[in-house]
């Protein structure tokens, strides 16, 4: 089975337990901070993949960074993961569970770049922007590239605006080599 059928079967079975002991909420809490030691800690991930390290080693590594720190619920469920094998997947099961949740909860996931830290009120502006376009509520993710020369770019819903001066250049560029201002006589 592939990676993508394994995070998404965990995951929904995750986001239906929760819907029936309604703690999708914290779930989806405890499913972040997931995401988040799995991604910070390569050497957890090297010892969850590792096949000669025994299965008591890993649950004990999974019950002390977890425990008291998630859910009882969320602990069992990384622990039965854990006993099948997949705790080198615990960080995509994660993240496919948050994108579950979001579906769930009609929340898109929004991702604006820009030059500049931007203030509450942009962030704020930024995010009614979207929801009235998505009719969805934001999650909005800002972050800050040094090599934007200006303006922003901003990613939702499988849709991207583009408003860098790198990419305004680019089609001045595109639109001058078609020739389009010779004359045609």
């Amino acid at each position: 089975m592939n990676n993508y059928k394994i995070h998404t079967h965990y995951a929904k079975a995750l986001l239906l337990l929760a819907i029936d002991t309604d703690c999708v909420d914290e779930e989806a809490k405890d499913m972040r901070l997931v995401s988040r030691v799995c991604a910070e800690n390569h050497l957890l991930n090297v010892v969850f993949g590792n096949p000669v390290i025994p299965m008591q080693r890993k649950l004990n590594i999974v019950t002390t960074l977890f425990e008291g720190k998630v859910s009882a619920t969320t602990l069992a469920f990384l622990l039965f993961a854990t006993r099948k094998n997949r705790s080198v997947n615990l960080r995509g099961i994660a993240e496919s569970y948050l994108r579950m949740f979001r579906d769930y909860r009609g929340i898109v996931l929004s991702d604006l770049v820009t030059h500049q830290p931007i203030d509450d009120v942009a962030r704020r502006m930024v995010t009614e922007m979207v929801e009235s376009y998505t009719g969805k509520t934001v999650e909005l993710h800002d972050r800050t590239d040094e090599k934007m020369l200006g303006c922003f770019k901003l990613e939702f819903d499988g849709k991207m605006y583009d408003a860098r001066i790198r990419t305004k250049i680019r089609r001045l560029r595109a639109q001058f080599a078609r020739n389009d201002y010779e004359s045609k006589l």
